[in-house]
């Protein structure tokens, strides 16, 4: 068994609206088109970082069974806030697995070897966390090795310019800390271009990066399409 579980967390854009903040600039179906995409290179990333086993953290019930998310296993989210979401979804992971790893699916410029150092630094047996922080406030990665309370995850103001400082506080008595370096999240058109340069610099992008690549380049400035 691999000593590390990634959850990628999703939602399914026939089922829920996805990157609502995107539709003023590019239209919902760009939008909902952008995140499948994005979603798709964020799994190939964690496909190769190797020693770590993906999962699909879906938001929906009823997508857990559909052909959404066939390609790898996938978890539910469970019901609640985001925090008692992805408590749940850690635990989840923590049943299968040494440590856990949780992203979202909106930061598709990460490189395995992040994933790599994350894995190998939760892997020993002393009390470890790391975190990955977005250039909005929040995090684009979370992972840790040993259980952790609930009111460590909903003692947070989650999409909040501090919600990263909040987290580390709250998480303050889980272990020693590792930080990976900012990555920015795709939430608005204005986030596109430092996408592109982001992933365009990439030395050894997977296929799926690259089609997102190509993507955002053959439509951006995008124009609206719904």
């Amino acid at each position: 068994m691999m000593n590390c579980g990634i959850a990628i967390f999703v939602k399914t854009p026939a089922l829920s609206p996805v990157k609502t903040r995107l539709w003023p600039g590019i239209g919902r179906r760009c939008a909902e088109a952008l995140y499948l995409l994005s979603a798709e290179a964020v799994a190939s990333v964690a496909q190769q970082a190797g020693g770590v086993q993906p999962y699909w953290a879906v938001a929906e019930t009823a997508a857990l069974h559909s052909d959404a998310w066939l390609d790898l296993p996938h978890l539910s989210q469970g019901e609640g806030s985001l925090g008692e979401r992805m408590a749940h979804v850690y635990r989840q992971l923590r049943k299968r697995h040494h440590a856990a790893l949780l992203v979202g699916a909106d930061a598709p410029q990460n490189i395995a070897a992040s994933l790599r150092k994350a894995t190998e630094w939760l892997s020993c047996v002393d009390s470890r966390m790391v975190l990955g922080r977005a250039d909005d406030g929040g995090f684009w990665l979370f992972g840790a090795n040993r259980p952790l309370p609930d009111r460590a995850w909903t003692n947070v103001r989650y999409s909040a310019p501090d919600t990263a400082m909040e987290f580390t506080h709250s998480m303050r008595d889980g272990g020693r800390w590792l930080e990976l370096e900012p990555l920015r999240d795709i939430d608005t058109a204005d986030d596109i271009p430092f996408a592109v340069a982001s992933l365009a610099a990439i030395d050894a992008p997977t296929a799926a990066q690259v089609r997102l690549l190509q993507w955002l380049t053959s439509s951006t400035p995008p124009e609206p399409c719904a």
